[in-house]
């Protein structure tokens, strides 16, 4: 097996494989173009990770600011009764979720794997794969790295050296990322997920994790952190370095824990927040909100864990309260 040498230089977007036209692009989808004709696109996103060169796309006045305002060089609209920022370039068609869609599968469409190791995966000296184990199209696993029985690493993944899996895990499976349009006969009809998950070195995942890939960009999990067994990361979640994930935790798309944070068992986040450096979470948490760094929240929703622990010290204390203010009427 080949000794590799892996590096995380941060991957924000799907790239294309080199730079495209504006034409190509118009064709391809039926687009009208306005604005800058002569730029070339180098690859899709989304509007929660877009950066120069991408392409987005919205299809709601609701977000029209914000993804014309974006660092979206390209943005496929559905109106042309918008301002036009200097140096972007609008696309415009009937349906920017089919558009796309087909910007999407052109670049990177499914590939069915034929055998349980695909002749495109790479994987590294020492290595120890176990029965049952499916490795897709694309993957990258380093070296002395331990992946145990019936996990399922899928397409695009990268993996660090001295990773360890254990049986029953699955890696990169599609976002829950849906277009909602209640016109249509399907509601909801989904987004096709061209990203990858990223795993970096000294990573331990427990048994029957699911860890969804990014919607165009990445899910990372920063070096040295620890999942215990039945944990959910959606898409294009972030954790940081030296984080530790108890059971069942479940984190919702979009959000960035940055280091050393801690989250006890059941602990659920929503979407797209931001968990500072060194925050413990405690059980069964419920946050729907971002936490400072160095500080300690319990309950849901959750909020300072001393305050809370006060405030049922308080709850507890109610009947007797309420007996005094009976008793002296």
């Amino acid at each position: 097996m080949p000794c590799l040498n892996i590096t995380f230089a941060k991957i924000i977007s799907m790239k294309f494989p080199s730079p495209v036209s504006v034409q190509f692009i118009s064709e391809l989808i039926g687009a009208e173009v306005l604005g800058n004709m002569s730029a070339t696109a180098t690859g899709i996103n989304e509007i929660h990770r877009v950066e120069n060169g991408d392409l987005c796309f919205v299809d709601h006045p609701k977000y029209y600011n914000k993804c014309l305002n974006s660092a979206a060089s390209f943005i496929i609209i559905n109106t042309k009764e918008v301002a036009i920022p200097e140096g972007k370039t609008l696309l415009i068609v009937a349906e920017p979720f089919e558009a796309y869609l087909r910007i999407a599968n052109h670049f990177r469409p499914f590939v069915p794997s034929e055998k349980a190791i695909s002749d495109t995966a790479n994987v590294g000296a020492r290595t120890v794969i176990m029965p049952n184990v499916f490795i897709g199209n694309h993957v990258t696993i380093g070296n002395d790295c331990i992946i145990h029985p019936n996990v399922s690493i899928l397409d695009h993944t990268i993996i660090g050296n001295n990773v360890v899996i254990q049986a029953g895990t699955v890696v990169g499976s599609d976002a829950f990322y849906y277009n909602t349009k209640k016109n249509r006969d399907i509601w909801y009809k989904r987004m096709e997920s061209c990203g990858q998950v990223i795993i970096e070195d000294f990573v331990e995942i427990g048994a029957g994790c699911t860890i969804d890939r990014g919607v165009t960009a990445e899910t990372r999990i920063g070096a040295g952190t620890k999942l215990d067994n039945m944990v959910h990361l959606g898409h294009d979640v972030v954790t940081g370095k030296n984080c530790l994930l108890a059971a069942q935790v479940a984190i919702a798309g979009g959000t960035t824990l940055k280091d050393g944070v801690v989250l006890w068992g059941q602990v659920g986040l929503s979407k797209t927040l931001t968990i500072g450096n060194n925050v413990t979470v405690l059980a069964q948490a419920g946050v729907g909100k971002d936490l400072p760094d160095n500080t300690v929240h319990w309950g849901s929703p959750s909020e300072d864990a001393l305050t809370k622990k006060r405030e049922l010290i308080w709850i507890k204390r109610i009947p007797e309260l309420w007996k005094k203010v009976m008793e002296s009427k």
